[in-house]
């Protein structure tokens, strides 16, 4: 008999999860409840599928509010009820407008609050609610009853649940807890009551109870969890997308294989037969359409994920990684056994994936296609900091809550009130947001399913998240982007413009078996190339002495830090470079893991593990494998899964402690392990940035620079341009563009990488010019350009007039006697201008080391020198790094201009460093930095080092344990004097 039930998705405001509502309501006796949340639909679907599971009958509706105001309750009689409570929420959400104080519905009972309209005034299908408390009020109002509703809202499960509720609102209030006011959170009898007690606080008013029973009764939502909801036919028809596919994966097969592949010919037929008994027809023919409109607008993609285990997808140029080289199987992607549905994984460049979207918004349709919500959740400190907010403690108090609660300072009153009250709201649904990439596209509206937001992005977004779209059966298509692609497609570019040359990107297998690229990856000169650039990879690299695309699928897997910090990254390079020199666990390990030397490597591992090692079934070994990628989100059954796993292998004679370290490795791989499909997706992108900085390596570090994405900062990027032949030029307003540029060899650092400059000004310089031509003097770019005196300061120092042949100093003077004091320039264009003054002035002494503090200062790094040339000290090197090998175990120093650190916990929870330095010659070399070391010779920014330690190395990767550390002393700026 309840109308009125909020979750916890009634943000900020309701405290009950759906399952344990659900609960409640079988607990106490109601034959259904009316699941209203506050302007959202995002739970509906988790709650039908819970009632369903449960024997209840789900009820569906929405609480209308604008702020703190109630409007209206709508309760949806039928399916077509439910569909007008989204599209209402929809279309407000989405013009950006309140929500209406009337209810515009036909197939929705409507319950106003009691007062805020008049019986006469009803329409036949909307009601008055009346609260327990307004009971006395309508006793003798008899002839009106007929319009009247038991209405009893539920906000928390019990009595308890009201102080939790109040700080919720406090919190979305931003208030004190103490200001809270009444009217901004629900009453304090809003919690669960047993349907026996309903009906006796409500007695003595039969026609409430009747008139609340018949409603509920007569309210029905049926919902097939188990069907497809994604659009069901490319073409209209499903016998004709079966066609298509077919026609479209033999004539891709001759692009991928030649015109005869026997093996190809077997898995396509294959493929395709499963693909059409489930219904993934139209699902295939969608991902290739897209792939076809951004390939015809010259956009780049990897497709990654378990989508590369289908030979279809790599005919259909859906991804670029061929499952046959690889044996990758089918079925990981999609099989008949298999629950939850699959999905394509597709990365496009961060510059186009937002004409991605919109191509499928418009060929869809808008109540068709939407975005995927995500849902961000209260965590430990957020919460702590939240409440510790609300009850007025300072930020101080606040982070010692966080860091350590048994302080001194945190022995209090309040403090012990936080602590009591946030692990209860611990994973409480905070704010709606949006999936990474995911995107539905739909058979019926998205309305018979969810509303609508518009987040900031743009795009219609569903309130409702992957778990729940996959739980009812939608097969979202994932969307992401990168910065990795953006230095792929934009390379290609800069090549065309500066070479002439096309480049087919996607002709990976010829990269693959390049005796150039593969010696480029052996001797580890990857710095920018996606994925293999780090100072960690770079180093495995080293220690496999990888050369091949094999190896390298392996290594993209075997970095990621559950198998790195498991030791198993170890093993396997030990493995590896050994394998005569090992034995296996256990015979299962060497029977299913002989190619990756018994060692787990990919989730695929995990399940032949799991299935034969253990006797559990591939459904158990894959909800395990979906827990370890972060794509499940309960932990329910997990530790039946594994007490089976323990128990199959006890009966099957195993030592336990074979078991347990079976069991641990397994473990290892939690939240961090990729698919074999996904490492070479990775190791396929790998391969393209490879070739490209192989063959065009000005170019591609080019690209890298305007694209903001790469490991390193802009500094390293431009010293590798450097290292690589090019010559760098700081910026010139003739010259340079706002990103920057490459005349054959010459490298122009663009305007946008003046860090006071500002970002419209940089625009209008390089749109002056480009459309009335080149500056001639100083007078003529100020003539042109509406420039401040300030901006045109910086551009002086750092030398953007060079073409003038005048030194900045007299650009200086110049630049005073043009502009004066005034701050701006009038933006009108000058009928008549004044003459300049003209007038000697004596020579103005100048020193290399200005030009360096300037560039420092504007671009971050020096141009016109090096980092050394800035020292005090003539010394450079005792040795070189490429004559580290030779001197394992000695102690030796090294002067290193500082690349970048990465900070690691020992098994003592000390900080400890590995650092990646550059020698004066420009090569690399890497430090390991213990903790008593590091506290004492600790990093203190950017800037050359002298490191004193010894060198050691690991499977032919050598590294230096530093002793001790200094960053040294540069000249000084003789302005500064």
């Amino acid at each position: 008999m309840v109308l009125n039930a909020h979750s916890y998705y009634s943000l900020r405001y309701g405290t009950i999860p759906i399952e344990e509502l659900v609960d409640l309501v079988k607990e106490k006796n109601h034959p259904t409840v009316a699941f209203t949340d506050i302007n959202n639909t995002s739970g509906c679907m988790d709650y039908v599928r819970i009632c369903q599971e449960k024997g209840v009958k789900p009820v569906l509706g929405v609480e209308f509010k604008n702020g703190d105001r109630t409007h209206f309750t709508g309760i949806a009689r039928n399916n077509a009820g439910f569909r007008e409570l989204n599209e209402l929420l929809t279309n407000c959400n989405l013009a950006k407008i309140p929500y209406p104080a009337e209810a515009p519905f036909d197939h929705c009972y409507v319950v106003y609050p009691y007062g805020r309209k008049k019986v006469s005034d009803l329409k036949e299908n909307e009601y008055i609610g009346i609260r327990q408390h307004l009971l006395s009020r309508i006793r003798f109002d008899k002839s009106d009853h007929r319009k009247y509703l038991i209405h009893h809202p539920v906000t928390f499960a019990d009595e308890s649940g009201f102080e939790m509720h109040k700080q919720l609102r406090a919190i979305d209030h931003n208030l004190l807890r103490s200001r809270l006011q009444p009217h901004q959170h629900a009453q304090a009898d809003e919690y669960f009551i047993s349907h026996g007690a309903l009906l006796y606080a409500y007695k003595d008013f039969p026609r409430l109870i009747e008139n609340t029973k018949r409603l509920l009764e007569d309210c029905k939502f049926e919902l097939d969890v188990k069907s497809p909801k994604n659009k069901k036919t490319f073409t209209g028809d499903r016998y004709q997308d079966m066609l298509l596919l077919e026609k479209l994966a033999f004539e891709g097969m001759r692009y991928r294989y030649g015109e005869y592949n026997e093996e190809a010919i077997r898995r396509i037929r294959k493929e395709l037969e499963i693909i059409s008994n489930m219904g993934f027809c139209s699902y295939f023919l969608i991902t290739w359409d897209m792939i076809q409109h951004t390939l015809s607008n010259g956009f780049y993609h990897v497709g990654r994920g378990s989508g590369a285990n289908s030979v279809v997808a790599y005919c259909l140029r859906i991804t670029d990684v061929c499952p046959i080289e690889l044996d990758l199987y089918f079925e990981r992607f999609l099989n008949p056994k298999r629950k939850s549905p699959p999905d394509f994984d597709i990365d496009y460049s961060w510059k186009d994936r937002d004409s991605v979207f919109q191509y499928i918004f418009k060929k869809y349709g808008q109540k068709h296609t939407a975005l995927l919500g995500a849902m961000s959740t209260f965590h430990d400190k957020s919460m702590i900091r939240e409440l510790g907010k609300i009850y007025g403690l300072p930020k101080t108090e606040i982070d010692a809550l966080i860091a350590n609660p048994t302080e001194q300072i945190c022995q209090n009153e309040i403090a012990r009130e936080i602590l009591s009250q946030y692990k209860k709201v611990a994973e409480f649904p905070n704010v709606r947001s949006i999936h990474a990439g995911g995107i539905l596209i739909s058979e019926e509206p998205l309305s018979s399913y969810v509303a609508l937001d518009l987040p900031p992005k743009g795009f219609p977004t569903a309130q409702f998240d992957m778990y729940t779209a996959e739980e009812i059966h939608f097969d979202k298509l994932d969307i992401l982007s990168q910065r990795g692609i953006g230095h792929i497609q934009e390379a290609v570019q800069i090549i065309r413009m500066n070479r002439g040359e096309e480049i087919d990107i996607h002709q990976v297998e010829k990269f693959k078996t390049d005796k150039k690229v593969n010696e480029q990856l052996k001797t580890k000169s990857t710095i920018g190339c996606f994925y293999i650039e780090s100072p960690g990879m770079r180093g495995l690299l080293t220690k496999l002495r990888c050369d091949n695309y094999v190896t390298l699928v392996a290594a993209s897997s075997i970095i990621r830090p559950g198998v790195a910090q498991s030791g198993m990254m170890r093993e396997y390079i030990y493995r590896y470079n050994n394998p005569d020199a090992f034995k296996y666990l256990h015979p299962v390990l060497e029977e299913q893991l002989k190619e990756t030397y018994g060692v787990m490597v990919y989730q695929e591992d995990v399940l032949k593990i799991c299935y034969h090692y253990a006797d559990l079934d591939l459904g158990d070994a894959d909800l395990l494998r979906r827990m370890m990628s972060g794509k499940h989100r309960t932990k329910k059954h997990v530790q039946e899964i594994v007490d089976k796993f323990f128990s199959n292998a006890k009966k099957k004679g195993y030592p336990e402690e074979t078991t347990k370290e079976v069991w641990r490795q397994i473990k290892s791989f939690a939240g961090y392990s990729f698919s074999k499909a996904h490492s070479a997706s990775y190791a396929i992108e790998s391969y393209q940035s490879l070739y490209l900085k192989t063959y065009y390596p000005l170019e591609f570090i080019v690209a890298v620079i305007n694209n903001f994405g790469g490991f390193y900062q802009t500094r390293i990027y431009v010293n590798e341009a450097r290292k690589a032949g090019g010559f760098i030029h700081l910026p010139c307003v003739n010259k340079s563009l706002y990103l920057t540029t490459i005349y054959d060899k010459d490298i122009y650092l663009g305007l946008i990488h003046l860090k006071s400059l500002e970002a419209n000004l940089a625009r209008q310089i390089v749109q002056e010019k480009e459309s009335k031509g080149a500056y001639a003097t100083l007078e003529d770019f100020v003539s042109r350009v509406p420039v401040t005196a300030e901006q045109l300061i910086i551009l002086i120092r750092i030398n953007a007039f060079r073409f003038t042949g005048k030194g900045k100093k007299q650009l200086l003077w110049d630049a005073h006697l043009l502009l004066g004091k005034a701050r701006s320039k009038p933006e009108r264009e000058l009928l008549f201008r004044e003459p300049v003054q003209h007038y000697t002035l004596p020579e103005l002494a100048h020193i290399p080391v200005e030009d360096a503090y300037d560039e420092l200062e504007l671009l971050g790094f020096v141009v016109s020198s090096t980092p050394f040339d800035m020292l005090r000290t003539d010394f450079r090197e005792e040795l070189a790094t490429a004559d580290l090998s030779r001197h394992v175990g000695e102690k030796v120093r090294m002067l290193g201009y500082y690349v970048t650190t990465k900070n690691v916990r020992t098994v003592h929870q000390e900080n400890m460093n590995f650092g990646t330095f550059l020698d004066h010659r420009n090569n690399f070399f890497d430090t390991i930095h213990f903790p008593q070391q590091l506290r004492n010779w600790p990093f203190k920014g950017v800037g050359v080092y002298l490191v004193l330690g010894k060198v050691v190395e690991e499977f032919g990767f050598p590294s230096i344990e530093v002793e001790k550390m200094a960053k040294l002393p540069i000249l000084q700026d003789p302005r500064a004097t």
